[in-house]
């Protein structure tokens, strides 16, 4: 079998990225009809179809999958050479994509962007939020924002801040119902958290200055699996908030929300780090590195 030709490969790597093949035409400066010979051309080579083809959409076909994950690896490999060039030049430039939770998108990445853009005028980013695992090679992301208390092998892990977990209510509620003294007092309390995978109604914590462990029940009358609709509610004197101190940070600051039982840690599952994460390589591209470098630095920036 002769090799696949390399622009027919990035061509269809770009259609699988791009969702459509005239999305993809555009993207590359191409028609939609020469984008669909080049995936013909690949089809033909390999003798096997990649995509299933109707009127309005396409779907990939197992060796597609296959077929598409070699083919992102190249146009990457591709990327990094690009990059030497960049690198050599020294100033960061072309599409930087980046996937990040989506609250923690919100409120603490998206802040920090404006200055990165402002500070590389070169530079274009392609920010996807989405509460889901991504896998960088195979959907052609530069870096993914994680927060967790391990990561898988075979990434670059750079710490960006840590995050842990507060109780909050709003100053009305408190006044009406006064703070709880002990962790004993939070299931006779309007509890309000997240109620989705390792976020259960079981919630540990640990005194700062003894060190004591104490496990209590909340009963989940309500959950949600947003901390923003959380912080929203609570605001609104809805009960005692159990949320993540980022997606807190500007009730706190407005004087919207107060902290409760400031003397107790919430231990896991509420507690993690954020780490900025992409795939090794020999030379990291100037775009990653300034990014990356760019959010260390302004970690600790309010």
């Amino acid at each position: 079998m002769q090799a696949p030709p390399l622009n027919a490969m990035a061509v269809f790597a770009r259609v699988v990225e791009c969702g459509s093949f005239s999305a993809a035409g555009q993207d590359l400066g191409m028609t939609p009809s020469a984008v669909s010979r080049h995936v013909s051309r690949l089809e033909a080579t390999l003798g096997a179809s990649l995509l299933q083809r109707t009127t309005r959409a396409f779907a990939l076909t197992e060796l597609g999958h296959a077929v598409y994950a070699a083919c992102a690896r190249m146009t990457a490999a591709a990327r990094e050479v690009s990059a030497l060039g960049t690198d050599h030049a020294g100033e960061p430039h072309g599409v930087l994509r980046v996937s990040a939770s989506v609250v923690f998108g919100q409120a603490w990445l998206a802040p920090r962007l404006p200055a990165l853009l402002a500070r590389y005028p070169a530079l274009e980013l392609q920010l996807t939020l989405a509460d889901r695992m991504v896998d960088l090679v195979e959907e052609g992301l530069d870096v993914a924002i994680r927060i967790a208390r391990e990561l898988p092998p075979g990434l670059v892990a750079r710490p960006l801040r840590d995050v842990h977990y507060q109780l909050v209510a709003s100053p009305a509620w408190v006044r009406q119902h006064g703070a709880p003294a002990k962790p004993a007092d939070l299931p006779h309390a309007r509890c309000l958290y997240l109620g989705y995978g390792a976020f259960g109604e079981r919630w540990s914590l640990r005194h700062k200055a003894s060190g004591d462990d104490v496990t209590v029940r909340i009963p989940p009358r309500f959950t949600l699996n947003n901390s923003v609709a959380i912080v929203t509610m609570v605001e609104r004197d809805a009960g005692i908030g159990l949320v993540p101190d980022f997606s807190a940070a500007d009730g706190l600051a407005a004087g919207r929300l107060v902290t409760v039982l400031d003397d107790w840690d919430i231990l896991e599952p509420y507690v993690g780090t954020a780490y900025a994460v992409y795939t090794p390589t020999r030379h990291v591209p100037p775009k990653v590195r300034a990014f990356v470098d760019h959010l260390i630095e302004t970690a600790s920036a309010p």
